[in-house]
């Protein structure tokens, strides 16, 4: 028996490094999946033949990570079977349209997938959130990424053309409709960036050393006020000003959705951007001018998305406006390419 499972991507539409400090996120997914096709076998080695790799690549159960891009099949599987899902290895064959490196969850998506398809051949009851929480362990445990769960939560629950109002600290949520008027639009920088090049969980660090200065374990509950009145060192106030404002920004975000404020929701984005460029320092100089068209250009708001250093933004723009404002953007920034679009449903 095999089992073939499909995932989304997802783009983050704002709530960025909240995941992991107690706050709120607004992911919703994309229209560029990823499929992953699992034959069971009777021994304990893992074959995994992936699109875009050369090669197939040759692992066993028992393998630790390496660095290789095998690693998130291997973690995943390793994961089923803790899980009890899976009692030997697998021949797997993987085919994305997500594209690696570009903040839109390629790696979550992997492993949301295998467990999906691995519970599919255990005849498993276990929930969607359990396969993202399983997934996050996977990233967390094998392959060294501090990352939190939004990635995993939106991966396993979303679907296409949905916004996922996630609360981080209990893992409770609700779907909110994306505006008819606009589209959410995903522009790739030409910068790509892996979670495991260091400066995220440099970031990760740098949030545990705030929480530990300010004797909390949520730096997205923190009053503002309370942060700009203490004496911690001024980089760890910045990064605490961020998720405390961050957190609030995805809330009324939510409501701006709610209400069909486009015009609000992009404030929000901007606000956004401005903040993971000064207090959380995730952006670069190109992905800053890259925003800064993006809205010169006619967008209500945009800003970077994902884990930062490279990687999309996602611009909010009027649906009638969207393919003269893409092509001008595009025309600015040649390094840069279209990869998806939001629309409501």
């Amino acid at each position: 028996m095999n089992a073939a499972v499909t995932s989304p991507g997802r783009v983050n539409l704002i709530g960025e490094h909240t995941d992991y400090n107690g706050g709120w996120v607004l992911p919703a997914a994309l229209s560029v999946e990823l499929t992953a096709t699992v034959m069971p076998r009777n021994d304990r080695k893992l074959s995994i033949a992936a699109r875009g790799y050369s090669g197939t690549a040759e692992r066993s159960l028992d393998d630790e990570a390496d660095g290789s891009w095998s690693d998130p099949a291997v973690g995943a599987m390793r994961e089923a079977e803790a899980m009890g899902l899976i009692s030997a290895g697998a021949d797997i064959a993987v085919r994305s349209t997500i594209p690696a490196g570009a903040g839109l969850s390629s790696s979550a998506a992997l492993i949301v997938t295998l467990l999906k398809a691995a519970r599919e051949l255990a005849g498993s009851a276990t929930s969607d959130a359990e396969i993202a929480v399983a997934a996050r362990l996977a990233e967390n445990e094998y392959m060294g990424v501090p990352c939190g769960i939004m990635d995993q939560m939106a991966v396993a629950i979303a679907k296409p053309g949905e916004a996922m109002a996630l609360d981080t600290s209990n893992l409770e949520y609700r779907v909110v409709a994306l505006p008819a008027s606009h589209h959410m639009v995903v522009i790739h920088s030409g910068l790509t960036r892996k979670l495991t090049d260091g400066r995220y969980a440099a970031r990760k660090e740098e949030c545990d050393a705030a929480k530990e200065a300010f004797g909390t374990d949520a730096l997205c509950l923190l009053e503002p006020a309370d942060i700009e009145a203490s004496g911690v060192d001024p980089a760890l106030k910045r990064r605490a000003r961020h998720c405390a404002s961050e957190h609030r920004r995805v809330i009324s975000a939510i409501g701006a959705l709610e209400s069909g404020d486009a015009a609000l929701f992009g404030s929000l984005m901007n606000a956004s951007h401005a903040s993971m460029r000064d207090d959380f320092e995730m952006s670069l100089p190109e992905i800053d001018a890259l925003v800064d068209d993006a809205v010169a250009l006619g967008a209500d708001g945009a800003r970077l998305t994902g884990g930062g250093f490279g990687g999309c933004i996602v611009a909010c723009v009027q649906a009638d406006a969207r393919e003269a404002w893409q092509a001008a953007l595009l025309a600015k920034h040649p390094r840069s390419r279209y990869i998806d679009h939001i629309e409501a449903r």
